[in-house]
């Protein structure tokens, strides 16, 4: 399991997975009908209901082994009157949803702390708050890789000239490679997983020095 060192965990990891990949995708449909593409909408995917957006295997890939997705959010490029804002918008619409969660969790870690409400609850908040802006870092940080088809990979198609754009869409399929091969051999270990813990604390320390 990614987290946590017993079992005791996954509901923690199952709660922050439901809301996390929720917001992601509201977050690309949102942006998406906001300039004028009505393709998600119309295929009920414009909503906060998981159901419409979570993926069980995908889910299941990101306790065991830190990598998974959801129901990618259809988007129509020729809707948008300025494509390449609007792509690069869209895009990074997901990935700062789970940044803005991963704040909201660390202020409410930080305000139930040193206000000390949650003494003599049944229940611990803290252990579900410390998963749950990890693994929103972590999906902030992990749909930015640049690979296809990750965001920060749409992002940097959106940047790039027409000409580069389509060389890019050539090798594509590569890229997918590389990233299943990553993952299925162990190198992720030392390549995404450092990267995406350097994000993790870089943004923890930035938390703290904005709040504390």
């Amino acid at each position: 399991m990614l987290f946590s060192q017993s079992w005791a965990d996954l509901p923690y990891i199952i709660i922050t997975i439901i809301i996390g990949f929720t917001l992601h995708e509201f977050a690309h449909a949102y942006v998406a009908y906001k300039f004028g593409d009505p393709t998600a909408q119309k295929q009920g995917r414009l909503t906060l209901n998981p159901i419409a957006h979570l993926d069980p295997l995908g889910a299941i890939f990101i306790i065991l082994v830190g990598f998974g997705w959801a129901r990618p959010v259809p988007v129509n490029r020729y809707y948008f009157k300025r494509p390449r804002l609007a792509g690069v918008l869209v895009s990074l619409a997901g990935p700062v949803s789970n940044l803005i969660l991963a704040f909201i969790g660390f202020v409410l870690f930080v305000v139930l702390y040193k206000t000390g409400i949650t003494n003599g609850l049944p229940f611990d908040f803290f252990p579900f708050l410390q998963i749950f802006i990890q693994m929103n870092l972590l999906l902030f940080a992990f749909n930015l890789i640049p690979l296809p088809p990750l965001d920060g990979y749409r992002i940097i198609e959106d940047l790039v000239s027409s000409r580069i754009r389509a060389k890019m869409s050539q090798y594509e399929v590569y890229g997918s490679i590389l990233f299943i091969v990553l993952v299925v051999t162990g190198l992720s270990n030392s390549t995404i997983f450092p990267y995406i813990r350097f994000v993790q604390g870089f943004f923890i320390n930035l938390f703290q020095s904005i709040l504390l």
